[in-house]
């Protein structure tokens, strides 16, 4: 298997929002944007199916020697040595690599956070820098559209954390500020019980309804701040929004019933979300 074949796999395979997006780029950026893709799941991956944190750290920390090492001309990984020889055309650089590496790190360590600005910080490193990233292989020309990529990937990290609230807390991680958990009188070990009626409650559907507010907030700034001049070249990162906004808008259809389950948009309807922002543009 040729490292192509080994990233084109390795997106295809995760069933994320982000594959259909690529589909509709040209040759280059696409084979940029998978390589880029397999290598941010090769990394969450180890946070989410390495048992042992102590593995998992060290399985990190490889990868901080192997993004030095490809930097420096020679990589080892397929996903390496599929991404090296784009990324001087798309900006990708080794500190936005390592940033990722970062935010798993944060994972290992850190399963709380206190509040929102602690919360922010660690989706900057696993969404806003991948956004920025996102952003400068789709094409850019003005700046502006850096913090645009950056509003979008903390909206779409919001959106997944709503959608996790459940499945984190199996792994024994909050993700929504304690401070608002306080604020709304949610206790964490009602998010951690395991049987019916789980931990829904009013208090809880009021906290998400604030958790989803702020994400739909996120996303209308986002787009405010996305400068017309680039908007034909982010299309891609615009079908993201409009898939993960559905899903947004069915977890709330659905009363928020993230404890017990995972709501997910099936491939078609992720596929068409894509195919109608293409034809329309937004």
């Amino acid at each position: 298997m040729t490292p192509q074949q080994y990233v084109q796999d390795k997106a295809a395979r995760s069933g994320s929002s982000f594959y259909y997006a690529f589909l509709f780029l040209p040759p280059a950026r696409r084979a940029a944007i998978t390589a880029f893709y397999a290598f941010c799941r090769e990394v969450d991956d180890v946070v989410d199916e390495v048992s042992d944190p102590g593995v998992a750290a060290t399985k990190l920390a490889w990868w901080r020697g192997e993004i030095a090492q490809a930097f420096d001309g020679r990589p080892s990984h397929p996903v390496m040595q599929a991404l090296l020889p784009l990324a001087p055309d798309f900006g990708i650089r080794r500190e936005h690599l390592l940033a990722v590496v970062e935010g798993c790190q944060t994972d290992l360590e850190q399963t709380r956070f206190l509040d929102f600005p602690a919360l922010q910080r660690y989706c900057h490193l696993v969404a806003g820098v991948v956004g920025e990233v996102a952003a400068n292989i789709f094409g850019r020309s003005a700046e502006a559209t850096v913090g645009y990529a950056h509003r979008l990937g903390l909206a779409m990290q919001l959106t997944n954390i709503i959608r996790d609230v459940g499945d984190d807390a199996r792994r024994g991680r909050i993700y929504l500020p304690l401070s608002e958990l306080q604020r709304f009188e949610v206790k964490a070990q009602e998010l951690l019980r395991r049987e019916p009626p789980w931990g829904y409650s009013p208090r809880f559907d009021a906290l998400m309804r604030f958790q989803a507010e702020r994400a739909h907030a996120t996303f209308d700034a986002a787009l405010r701040s996305l400068p017309d001049a680039d908007r034909a070249a982010q299309k891609p990162g615009l079908m993201m929004a409009n898939i993960y906004r559905t899903l947004l808008r069915e977890i709330e259809g659905q009363g928020f019933q993230v404890l017990h389950q995972r709501t997910s948009l099936t491939p078609l309807r992720k596929l068409w979300i894509a195919t109608r922002t293409h034809l329309r543009g937004q």
